[in-house]
């Protein structure tokens, strides 16, 4: 398995001179098979753009699992040409929820008046479903689904696995909606345990630092302190900082990175365009 990362920034695009390096599309992240084909994708955000050049111009067939329906990881959907085609094949999934099929519940925000076009009139075959807790089995990987918390809708953390190695990916977690925590940030609650314990790689919301964190606690993210001790509580092997917040600079990026210099466990910084090999070695 091996990852693209197609879009790492949270909330909103980031353009400019001083987010070029970490790249300022928000969240998508291309999973890729053994054979080097892409079937999988973690999230629509305006990173999704970025799909033609993993897919080499070709359509798409497979699926694309959202963490959940907030702007930031949907606004890629009527964007991208491998899947706004009319050869595409895509079975997308939200979150199971209450309140109409799972395309009634997108087109609230993307249809007219807000948009010109429902998603079921994105050109090629679209199959829109519900997907449930638990473990499933899609694209040729083992998928856990588990709810985590965040504010403003039902989020999903998503673990992601074949024989050679796993992934957890929760670009947004706000653990101290369950309480405090050992650090005030949040508890290392049995949801956001499950999902890395003992995996490759965690991409993980890293949207506010420490200092940041006490007047932002509301907004529904987690501190970078936090992603970084649950992925050493959990037994993960490396942790890539993720979502991450739209007014961070490359050079606050690097200065964050060399902070953890001494983790115990690796940390880097999400890289657009970057990709991250998982072979469980």
């Amino acid at each position: 398995m091996r990852l693209r990362l197609c879009g790492t920034r949270g909330s909103t695009p980031a353009p400019g001179v001083d987010y070029a390096r970490y790249g300022g599309q928000t969240s998508c992240v291309a999973v890729l098979s053994d054979d080097g084909e892409c079937r999988l994708i973690l999230d629509a955000g305006t990173g999704l753009r970025r799909l033609p050049a993993a897919l080499q111009g070709r359509p798409f067939t497979g699926t694309m699992l959202l963490s959940h329906l907030h702007w930031d990881h949907t606004h890629g959907l009527p964007f991208c040409a491998s899947v706004d085609n009319p050869d595409a094949r895509t079975t997308l999934y939200i979150p199971e929820q209450s309140g109409g099929d799972a395309e009634e519940i997108l087109a609230r925000a993307m249809s007219p008046p807000h948009f010109p076009i429902r998603p079921s009139e994105m050109r090629g075959s679209w199959d829109f479903r519900h997907l449930a807790p638990g473990e499933h089995a899609i694209e040729g990987f083992t998928v856990l689904a588990l709810e985590i918390p965040h504010k403003g809708g039902r989020t999903f953390g998503y673990r992601v696995s074949d024989e050679h190695g796993a992934i957890a990916y929760m670009p947004d977690h706000a653990p101290n909606a369950l309480g405090p925590g050992p650090e005030q940030f949040g508890p290392y609650h049995e949801s956001a345990v499950a999902l890395t314990e003992g995996v490759d790689i965690v991409l993980h919301d890293s949207q506010y630092t420490r200092e940041e964190f006490p007047a932002r606690a509301h907004f529904g993210h987690s501190s970078i302190d936090y992603a970084v001790g649950l992925a050493a509580h959990a037994g993960a092997r490396r942790l890539v900082l993720f979502h991450h917040d739209p007014s961070r600079s490359d050079a606050q990026l690097d200065s964050i990175v060399e902070q953890w210099t001494g983790a115990p466990l690796p940390v880097t910084a999400a890289v657009e365009g970057d990709v991250l090999d998982v072979d469980g070695a």
